[in-house]
């Protein structure tokens, strides 16, 4: 059984249970005060596409509410498969209903997506290239939870695994559009999951989600700020206010970590400026070695400051102060280009 809910009651002292408490270290929103948000994006996404094509199915694994499945379920019940605490069936149920036509979306948290469930999602689903999209909840530095919920090195547990795609988005805008190109898409994908009041920014730049492409947000000749999921909205910001200290950064928004944009990747590094890679997951095996070996097989150099997590287990507690301590906060990011230039 795994421990993908603990109970408020369980955290609670024993003259507080006769009454609800809250807690801040699992469902904090990742949005900066006062930025603007859509209320669980991917699921209305699912609801909709759901509506135009009766081939998408939507499962879970005992967390619907915490991947905004439910408002899947509740647009349509008749197609809505509850697995309870069980990834691997669930993947693997996955793969049965793909292999008859339908079009499924299997949602859990990302720890039980990648670590418990690999096997499943290598050898029934990316092996016979099904289409299979896999939404993984709590990626990175997401939860304050600690280890056991915090997936900082799901993409590099994945990246291995041929056919495999694998998008990160950054805000609502990024999942609503990425919903559709993934059930468009013929093989298997892995969608990293922001829910809840997820920020929205990226109608900003008249920006359109393309699989497999970067996209240049902002233009800038001093450094080139190379981010992909919730630090891209991140990147954003920071290059803005950097703009204040006379530093002009460029956005590369990357949402598709696999198949990797290399060509726009290099295009844009060989331009002369400080190269600063921005990733909620692990230094290692991420968008930071991505950029770096893309670099290194062409025979291509630039100067790269990998901006992510360490490669260590995270404390647990509340995500502004985690958020900071790791590096992953704007004011964390402004601070490390100021030193770096």
């Amino acid at each position: 059984m795994n421990t993908s809910a603990p109970t408020q009651a369980a955290h609670a002292p024993a003259e507080g249970r006769g009454r609800k408490l809250t807690t801040s270290a699992m469902i904090a929103s990742i949005a900066e005060e006062g930025q603007r948000t859509t209320r669980a994006p991917f699921g209305h996404a699912l609801a909709r596409l759901a509506g135009e094509r009766p081939d998408v199915v939507g499962l879970s694994a005992d967390l619907a509410k915490y991947t905004d499945m439910h408002i899947f379920r509740e647009a349509h019940p008749d197609r809505f498969f509850q697995m309870g605490m069980a990834e691997q069936a669930m993947l693997g149920a996955a793969a049965g209903l793909a292999e008859v036509g339908l079009t499924p979306f299997a949602s859990t948290y990302s720890v039980f997506a990648t670590r418990r469930a690999y096997d499943f999602l290598c050898l029934d689903i990316a092996e016979p290239q099904l289409n299979v999209n896999v939404v993984g909840a709590l990626p990175g530095l997401t939860t304050g939870y600690g280890p056991s919920h915090q997936a900082t090195e799901d993409l590099a547990i994945l990246r291995g695994m041929p056919g495999l795609t694998i998008v990160d988005p950054a805000d609502s805008v990024d999942i609503e559009q990425a919903v559709p190109a993934l059930a468009a898409h013929p093989g298997p994908t892995y969608m990293r999951l922001l829910r809840g009041a997820v920020p929205t920014a990226l109608d900003e730049y008249d920006y359109r989600f393309e699989l497999g492409k970067a996209a240049e947000l902002r233009g800038g000749r001093d450094v080139l700020f190379i981010s992909t999921g919730l630090m891209t909205v991140r990147a954003l910001t920071a290059a803005q206010e950097l703009a204040d200290d006379h530093v002009d950064a460029a956005v590369l928004h990357v949402p598709t970590i696999k198949p990797f944009d290399r060509e726009t990747v290099l295009r844009e590094a060989a331009k002369g400026r400080l190269v600063v890679t921005l990733e909620n997951h692990s230094v290692v095996g991420g968008l930071a070695e991505s950029v770096a070996s893309c670099l290194a097989f062409a025979q291509q150099t630039a100067r790269i400051v990998p901006v992510g997590l360490p490669d260590e287990f995270l404390a647990a507690g509340a995500l502004p102060t985690l958020h900071d301590r790791y590096g992953l906060s704007v004011a964390a990011i402004k601070e490390r280009v100021r030193r770096e230039l």
